[in-house]
C-alpha cells in the first residue's frame, strides 16, 4: 500500500511541476504586437547558439561547404518597390505660345508624376514562422515587399517595425516550418576569426565570400548610421549583399550585412555587419513594444584622440569628451559639464564616443549608471538615473531634411574658448565647429573641413549647435550659403545637396 502511495505521489508531482512548465511556457508566449491589444500569439522563438568549443581548421579538409550549405537555403532575396512623386521638369512649357497653338487650352496635365523605384537586398530567417531580419534601408518607404527563397517560393512580406537608426527591419511572410539561423553571440568575436557572409549580391542567387573579421565595436563616426558598433571584414559584400548573414565556423549567424566602404561603389574588403547581439536587441523591442525605447543621457560627446587627451591633461587617448549638456536632461542633473571626459561606464572603460552612445541606447529608462569623468585633471564619479530617449529632440536634431541633405556627415559641437585657443583663434570667437566630417558628402567635396569653424548660415549667425540646427531646419533639398572660418580667415561657400 505504502509504495503504491509513494508511486501515486510521485506522478501527481511530476503533474503538477508538467502544468508549472506548461503554464509558465504559455505566459511567455503571451506578448504585446505593434499596433494590438494584449493576444495570444506566440512570443518569437530564437534559435540560440550554446557555448561552442573552438573549431579546428584540420576539420575542413576540403573547404567549408558543411558549414555553408546548411546555411545558404536561410538567406532570402527582397525586393521593394516604392512609388515616388516627381514634379514636372518643364514648368510653364506648355504654356509657351508656341506650343498652345497645337495644343489650345487643352494643355496637358503639369501636377506631380509618380513613379515606382525598385529595390535589391537580402535577409535572413531567424524564425520558422517567417520572422525575417534586413537593413532598414533596403524596405525603407517601400509600398510592396517580396521575399523569394532558394527555392524560389515567393511571398508577400509585411514590415512589422523598421530602426533606423540601427538600420534593423523585421519582416514577416506568411509561413511556417521554414528553416532558420540559429544566432550566436558577437560579442565573442575577435580579430582574426573566418567569418563568411552570405546574401543575394545583384539578385543572381545566393552567394557565400569568406574573409576575416577586421575589427570590433568599429564606428565611424555617424557616417553610416546613428548608433554605430559594426563587425568590420573583408569578406566581400557587393550590393544586394544589405540584410545577408554573417557567419562564423559554427554556422551561427553573428552579423546582418549592411555596408562597405569603398571609393569606386565596389568591394575593396572593407566591409561592415551590424553584430547580431545588437539585431536581436532591436528586433525584439520591435515586436514587443511597435518601437526601440532607448536610454537617453543628454550629452554631444566627441572621441579624445592622442592630441585632444594632451590638450585636457590625460596621458592618453580614449573616452568620451562631452561637447554639450542638453538643459534640463539626466546629465544635467547628475552635473556633467562640457569638457568632461567620460572614461569609464559601470567600471568598463570607454573607448570612444560610438561605443558610450551604443551602450546607452541599449538600456533601459530608469536605470542607474555609474560615469568615471576626468575634470580639470581630477578624476570623479558620477551617478545619472538614464531618461528615455526623446524622438522629438532626435527629430529636431537630425535637422528633419535639413541636416540629413546640404550638411549630411558634418558633425559639430560648441566652439569653446579652449577649442579657440586650439584652433588659433581668439577665445572670445563664436561658432560652432566641425569635429568630424564624412569625406564623401557634399559638405567635403564644398572645401569644408575638420577643424573649420561655421559662424553663418544662409547669413543667419551661428553662435552654438542650437542656432547651427535652427539655421538649417527647413533647408530642405535647397543649397546653403556658409561662412566658414578655416585658421582665422573666413571664407563662403555654397553646399549642394547631393
Amino acid at each position: 500500500m505504502s509504495t503504491r502511495r509513494n508511486k501515486g505521489f510521485e506522478w501527481a508531482v511530476i503533474c503538477f511541476v508538467g502544468l508549472l512548465v506548461l503554464g509558465g511556457l504559455v505566459r511567455a508566449r503571451v506578448v504585446r504586437l505593434p499596433g494590438s491589444d494584449v493576444m495570444g500569439a506566440e512570443m518569437v522563438p530564437l534559435k540560440i547558439a550554446g557555448e561552442a568549443p573552438p573549431v579546428s581548421l584540420a576539420d575542413f579538409k576540403n573547404g567549408f561547404a558543411t558549414v555553408i550549405d546548411p546555411d545558404l537555403p536561410l538567406v532570402v532575396n527582397i525586393s521593394s518597390t516604392k512609388v515616388v512623386k516627381q514634379q514636372n521638369n518643364f514648368p510653364g512649357f506648355f504654356n509657351d505660345p508656341f506650343f498652345r497653338q497645337f495644343f489650345g487650352n487643352q494643355t496637358p496635365q503639369q501636377g506631380p508624376q509618380t513613379e515606382r523605384e525598385y529595390s535589391l537586398g537580402s535577409g535572413v530567417i531567424v524564425n520558422p514562422e517567417g520572422y525575417i531580419l534586413t537593413n532598414n534601408h533596403v524596405v525603407a518607404g517601400a509600398s510592396d515587399v517580396e521575399v523569394v527563397t532558394q527555392e524560389k517560393k515567393k511571398f508577400k512580406a509585411k514590415v512589422v517595425g523598421t530602426d533606423p537608426r540601427t538600420d534593423i527591419a523585421v519582416l514577416k511572410i506568411e509561413a511556417s516550418g521554414l528553416p532558420s539561423f540559429t544566432l550566436g553571440d558577437s560579442s565573442r568575436l575577435k580579430v582574426g576569426d573566418i567569418v563568411f557572409a552570405i546574401g543575394d549580391p545583384f539578385g543572381i542567387g545566393e552567394t557565400a565570400t569568406m574573409g576575416l573579421v577586421s575589427a570590433t565595436g568599429r564606428g565611424l563616426g555617424g557616417a553610416i548610421e546613428h548608433y554605430e558598433n559594426f563587425i568590420q571584414t573583408d569578406a566581400a559584400i557587393n550590393p544586394g549583399n544589405s540584410g545577408g548573414a554573417l557567419i562564423d565556423l559554427h554556422g551561427n549567424l553573428i552579423g546582418i550585412n549592411t555596408a562597405i566602404l569603398s571609393g569606386g561603389g565596389g568591394n575593396e574588403g572593407i566591409g561592415f555587419a551590424i553584430p547580431i547581439d545588437m539585431a536581436r536587441n532591436v528586433m525584439q523591442q520591435i515586436i514587443e513594444h511597435g518601437k526601440v525605447i532607448r536610454g537617453y543621457l543628454g550629452v554631444t560627446i566627441q572621441g579624445v584622440d592622442p592630441d585632444m587627451a594632451k590638450a585636457f591633461g590625460l596621458t592618453h587617448g580614449g573616452g568620451a569628451l562631452v561637447g554639450d549638456v542638453s538643459p534640463g536632461s539626466p546629465a544635467a542633473k547628475a552635473g556633467l559639464q562640457r569638457g568632461d571626459i567620460i572614461l569609464e561606464l559601470d567600471g568598463q572603460p570607454v573607448n570612444n564616443q560610438d561605443d558610450l552612445s551604443v551602450r546607452i541606447s541599449e538600456m533601459a529608462p530608469g536605470t542607474v549608471v555609474h560615469l568615471k569623468v576626468f575634470r580639470a585633471g581630477a578624476t570623479i564619479d558620477k551617478d545619472v538615473t538614464l531618461a528615455e530617449y526623446p524622438e522629438k529632440a532626435e527629430a529636431a536634431q537630425s535637422g528633419a531634411g535639413g541636416i540629413a541633405a546640404a550638411l549630411k556627415g558634418v558633425q559639430v559641437q560648441n566652439l569653446t574658448p579652449d577649442l579657440a585657443s586650439q584652433l588659433g583663434l581668439p577665445a572670445s570667437e563664436t561658432g560652432v565647429v566641425v569635429t568630424d566630417i564624412d569625406p564623401s558628402s557634399a559638405a567635403a567635396e564644398a572645401g569644408i573641413q575638420r577643424g573649420d569653424v561655421i559662424q553663418e548660415i544662409n547669413h543667419r549667425p551661428v553662435r552654438n549647435v542650437e542656432q547651427y540646427q535652427q539655421a538649417l531646419s527647413g533647408a530642405g533639398n535647397q543649397s546653403v550659403l556658409v561662412l566658414v572660418n578655416s585658421g582665422g580667415t573666413t571664407h563662403y561657400v555654397v553646399v549642394e545637396p547631393q
